[in-house]
């Protein structure tokens, strides 16, 4: 048997039903012996729905007025007259089972579905399986409209029955005219089978959308086959919490397929808002793309087209252990974040507990690694039910060791953006390309010991070089061309400091005095005199404390050959560090002067050791250039030229020999070294063995990972 099933929300009709959001208020039905061709009682009831304010389209062609829908039952209490009454009308004509019947797939999809999974409550089995009136007439009569053509007064007509449509009330003569349509295809001359109905998904799959060696296959073919890019969607502004079953919920009633849902994530590997969805075909697709701006709680979700090579960019996977991990069917897969880096597979399980019991013990659970075999505090968990999944959750934030562990939702999609984000991680970061913009003619920043620059310390972080110059006021006139550097740390973001080039060093006790400890923003900056020479032992690699300043770390391989020929020269930092401002970065040569004839050696440091241990420093235009260009800048051609024609001055006081410490603890002084170096001889003066630099220089040196002895 078929039930004839028919229906109207209060807003759009026709082909845009339920695209709108508005809720049912219309149904009628009627039950069709398919062996006898005898009909049960038409039945048309109304729908109370939460808002009863119609839409003009619905009041001109329903009729129906926001009153009378006001005396109507809620929609659960509709649904369930209506299993009784089909019940006792299939009983009345010998039946005991039927498949429901309605006009395109619209009222089933994207209104009962959708609207009963907002209002909590479930839908009998009956709604998961349907026939599609349009497609059953093609299929009978291949040589009337296409299926997205169809209407019920389309079919109608092209069979010749009767279609005043004022003769009856709206919804009893669409059931009607279904019925005579469905009688016409069981005729004699066409007799139509009905056969293969229409499905919707009970649950959403979960698991890897594509075995990973299918997935490795597309990347070498190039074939975009593979995915069908009319089967996927984008979905943009999902609350950061949801997960994919959440976004299964929104599509409620559209099959999506399995392993579908895949989660876009940021940089840093956390949620960003956007989600890829691949559904089972096309037509499931393009009923995607009508909820555009349909609601997930409070927030509206936009919905847009997507290629299936941007999903397999996101949701495919390229490891054989994360296939074996997510091979086992409908699991709950929970993210853990936060773990400690010496954590074992047993000190999961054991903060996990009893009561919620891993799928598979051990094998349930997959750590994310770097390339080199680290741990990067992240795991996956795999759960066999619910009930599990949601007792793990409950440890949100309890303490494993002496860290907290946070504990979320996740998806097969999310595992392999995750596996595959770490493992393609270099083990040495690289700086972006570097941005080569428009500057002026070259300048130089002073080496010397003069104290003609000023450093700032404590910068607001969201401080730029607009808040400097406020800051300054009036001084601003007494900085030097292109005198203002900021310092940023090795994550490229900003350490609270800068530094400042003046025209004297008056200018610069001045501004010391005047604006030490003035307030910018919210936070007050401290202010201190200070050399070029110190200026750039910080821009060359020194770092920043609270003491002060601790020099740049000397750990760079081939910092000099066995001879240390090296020191008869300025190290250069090359181009492709991309971190060369023009003569600004090459300090105060220094050469033993037993040496000074000896022919110039340029040594460069590595790139990447560069990369590791120097601060990387973007320099900003001072008045009265514009701040419009930041970034790194390439060495021109002639510094080299430039390093080996430099002047050169002593770094030894005497003729003797350089060893160099490593692996120093941070807490090491002077007193620890020298006590290190009792029985051997050191040079006596002060001290001052231990790196020679100006007075102001030695003064702010703090705590040194390692020092260069003599």
């Amino acid at each position: 048997s078929l039930v004839v099933l028919f229906g109207a929300t209060a807003g759009a009709y026709g082909a845009k039903l339920g695209s709108d959001e508005r809720e049912l208020i219309l149904l009628v039905w009627q039950v069709v012996d398919l062996h006898s061709k005898k009909v049960g009682t038409l039945h048309k009831s109304l729908v109370k729905a939460d808002n009863l304010d119609l839409s003009d389209q619905c009041r001109e062609v329903s009729g129906l007025t926001p009153e009378g829908l006001g005396k109507a039952e809620p929609l659960d209490r509709v649904l369930q007259q209506f299993s009784q009454l089909v019940s006792g009308d299939l009983k009345v004509l010998g039946r005991s089972s039927y498949t429901l019947c309605s006009d395109g797939q619209l009222l089933i999809r994207q209104v009962l579905h959708p609207e009963t999974s907002k209002k909590n409550f479930l839908l009998s089995d009956c709604f998961y399986s349907f026939y599609d009136l349009r497609k059953e007439f093609h299929a009978c009569y291949p040589s009337s409209a296409t299926v997205k053509d169809q209407t019920i007064k389309t079919m109608a007509e092209y069979l010749g029955l009767g279609t005043d449509e004022t003769e009856e009330d709206f919804g009893v003569w669409q059931v009607k005219t279904m019925v005579a349509i469905i009688f016409s295809m069981l005729s004699e001359s066409c007799n139509h089978i009905f056969t293969e109905p229409e499905t919707v998904k009970y649950k959403y799959e979960t698991g890897p959308c594509l075995p990973w060696w299918l997935f490795f296959f597309f990347l070498c073919s190039s074939k975009s086959e593979t995915v069908d890019s009319e089967t996927v969607i984008r979905a943009r502004g999902l609350p950061w919490q949801s997960s994919d079953q959440d976004i299964a919920r929104f599509f409620k009633g559209l099959n999506i397929a399995k392993g579908g849902v895949a989660l876009c994530l940021n940089a840093q590997g956390r949620r960003n808002g956007e989600a890829l969805v691949r559904f089972v075909n096309s037509e499931q697709r393009d009923l995607a793309l009508e909820r555009h701006k349909h609601h997930m709680g409070s927030r509206y979700i936009e919905v847009y087209k997507a290629t299936g090579e941007e999903f397999l960019k996101i949701a495919g996977g390229t490891s054989n252990e994360v296939a074996q991990f997510l091979s086992k069917e409908n699991q709950v897969i929970i993210r853990m974040r936060g773990l400690p880096f010496t954590a074992t597979q047993e000190d999961v399980l054991g903060f996990l507990g009893p009561e919620c019991p891993v799928t598979g013990g051990k094998e349930g659970l997959l750590f994310v690694k770097y390339p080199d075999g680290r741990p990067t505090g992240d795991a996956f968990v795999l759960f066999s039910c619910e009930e599990y999944a949601q007792n793990a959750l409950k440890k949100h934030k309890e303490i494993l060791g002496k860290r907290y562990i946070e504990l979320f939702r996740s998806t097969a999609a999310e595992v392999q953006q995750v596996l595959n984000r770490y493992m393609s991680t270099p083990l040495i970061p690289t700086l972006p390309t570097p941005i080569i913009p428009v500057i002026p003619p070259p300048y130089t920043i002073a080496t010397g010991s003069i104290r003609d620059c000023v450093r700032l310390r404590g910068l607001p972080y969201t401080a730029g070089i607009d808040d400097i110059l406020e800051f300054m006021g009036d001084a601003t006139a007494d900085i030097k061309p292109h005198g203002v550097h900021m310092v940023l740390n090795q994550q490229g973001r900003p350490s609270g400091d800068a530094f400042i080039q003046m025209k004297s060093a008056d200018k610069a006790f001045m501004v010391a005095q005047k604006c030490h400890k003035k307030m910018m923003k919210d936070r007050y900056v401290e202010v201190f005199q200070c050399s070029g020479e110190e200026m750039n032992f910080v821009l060359m690699g020194g770092t920043l404390n609270r003491s002060g300043l601790s020099p740049p770390p000397c750990k760079l391989p081939c910092l000099s050959p066995p001879a240390y020929a090296a020191f008869q020269t300025a190290a250069v930092i090359p181009a492709e560090a991309a971190l060369y401002q023009p003569q600004a970065l090459l300090p105060t040569t220094r050469t033993p002067q037993a040496s000074a004839a000896a022919p110039p050696t340029v040594t460069y440091y590595p790139a990447q050791a560069a990369q590791l241990y120097m601060n990387y420093t973007a320099y900003y235009p001072s008045p009265p250039v514009s701040p419009t260009t930041v970034g790194y800048i390439a060495a021109p051609p002639g510094a080299v030229a430039a390093a080996a024609t430099a002047t050169h001055t002593p770094l030894l006081p005497q003729p003797g020999a350089l060893v160099r410490m490593q692996g120093l603890p941070y807490n090491t002084g002077m007193k620890e070294i020298l006590s290190f170096f009792q029985g051997y001889q050191y040079a006596p003066d002060d001290y001052n063995g231990l790196i020679q630099l100006s007075d102001q220089a030695r003064s702010v040196l703090q705590a040194p990972k390692e020092w260069v002895c003599l």
